[in-house]
């Protein structure tokens, strides 16, 4: 396992051509997930220092191209979408056409995603893969059966691996011979301005819910465990809860069943379901809240790129210890407080010690504030990125060439809601 995080050798300022690399994001939509909003966050830090283009699934039958910034994207038409997987064979197409309008560099997948593994085949093998990992497969336990020994395959041949935190390294998949030695720690980063700079709604929201207010966001499927979350609230006792608004951002399928829920438990009033949060709102739920939870019951939950937002903003974190990348970016007693995944009891508390304790709340929101800066920052991760981009090079210089046509393009819907961090 290497490390970007130190000493590390600066990207030379004298390049004969910019890298041109060829980017398997996932998605690109107005309902980035969790791979998706960090593919977003590296083509942002980079799209001045690399020729990107940005090669997608839709989650309908629809095709589109049209740009990210200065990145741009081609979305090719899906079947058999769940939300999370696509079926797109216009992928593989797509790829062969780019690399053979002008030659990449370097292919960047990011997995878990078997669709663009599959697509990557249409690119030499001489082309240096690099690979980010994010999580394990988790749920869909019959397809692992079955593309497992690919997964390794692909693995064991890349150049580099990229994973978030030390505790990704926990994974029996990349613990195995072959190819834990091409892990590179490189820690996820996000703009982190917006997040402290104050929001002009932020008062208008602490005035719209006023006394104590937890913000969570994330798209209500099983595994991030909100309904556990509405449970702790209607555990706590009488004269906090009675102040207490739970602010719960998002949609997905178990929205109407989280609704039953609350009015079940009788605190209607007191939560809240905003729905889709336009981005630019986003930063005023968080400076309006006094903590954010992050209630996740599986591993599916691999780093949290929500939780690295609410510290952005100076607020403490309650998680649930996952043995991951969580617990890696929200520390337990130093930016929040952890506790174990479904227990409900356990959430109340914790909930309770932070919402009672005004001076911890404060102090860990301000360690967690000082942590993002230091760890998490787009510039850093930039760096660090670029730098592993340049290692896979060979050291002859290439002849200067004008940027490619990749067809006409548009500019990129921006993303105006959030669903799945």
């Amino acid at each position: 396992m290497r490390s970007f995080s130190e000493n590390r050798s600066p990207v030379p300022s004298l390049c004969v051509q910019k890298l041109r690399v060829l980017c398997f994001g996932r998605f690109c939509d107005a309902e980035p997930g969790g791979i998706q909003s960090h593919v977003a966050s590296l083509l942002t830090a980079l799209q001045d220092k690399v020729d990107f283009v940005n090669l997608v699934p839709s989650r309908d039958t629809r095709s589109a191209r049209f740009s990210q910034g200065k990145v741009p994207v081609i979305r090719t038409a899906s079947w058999n979408t769940d939300g999370s997987l696509a079926l797109s064979p216009g992928l593989i197409r797509a790829a062969w056409q780019q690399h053979r309008m002008t030659p990449f560099d370097i292919v960047h997948l990011h997995l878990p995603d078997p669709m663009s593994h599959l697509a990557s085949f249409a690119i030499p093998a001489s082309v240096p893969r690099i690979i980010t990992w994010h999580a394990d497969i988790v749920r869909q336990k019959h397809l692992l059966k079955l593309y497992q020994p690919w997964q390794n395959r692909l693995l064991q041949q890349a150049a580099a691996i990229i994973v978030a935190t030390p505790e990704h390294l926990r994974s029996p998949v990349l613990s195995q011979a072959g190819i834990r030695e091409k892990v590179h720690v490189i820690p996820f980063g996000i703009d982190l301005s917006a997040f402290a700079r104050p929001h002009p709604q932020t008062e208008a929201l602490q005035e719209k819910y006023p006394g104590q207010r937890i913000f969570a966001l994330g798209r209500h499927v099983s595994y991030k465990g909100f309904d556990i979350l509405l449970t702790a609230l209607s555990l706590l006792p009488t004269h906090l809860s009675d102040h207490v608004h739970l602010l719960l951002g998002g949609t997905g399928p178990l929205t109407p069943k989280l609704q039953q829920q609350a009015a079940a438990k009788g605190i209607t009033a007191r939560v809240h379901f905003p729905g889709k949060i336009p981005e630019a709102d986003l930063p005023a739920y968080y400076q309006a809240s006094d903590l954010f939870c992050l209630p996740s019951r599986t591993q599916a939950e691999a780093f949290g790129i929500v939780q690295m937002e609410a510290m952005a903003a100076g607020k403490p974190v309650v998680n649930t210890r996952l043995g991951n990348g969580v617990n890696y970016v929200s520390q337990d007693g130093v930016t929040g407080l952890t506790v174990p995944p479904d227990d409900p009891q356990a959430l109340a508390t914790a909930l309770q010690t932070l919402l009672q304790d005004n001076a911890k709340r404060q102090q860990f929101g301000a360690n967690a504030q000082a942590r993002v800066k230091q760890e998490f920052s787009l510039e850093v991760m930039g760096e660090r990125i670029e730098a592993l981009y340049t290692a896979q090079l060979p050291p002859t210089p290439r002849p200067l060439s004008a940027p490619p046509d990749v067809g006409h393009v548009k500019p990129c819907p921006t993303y105006e809601n959030r669903t799945i961090p």
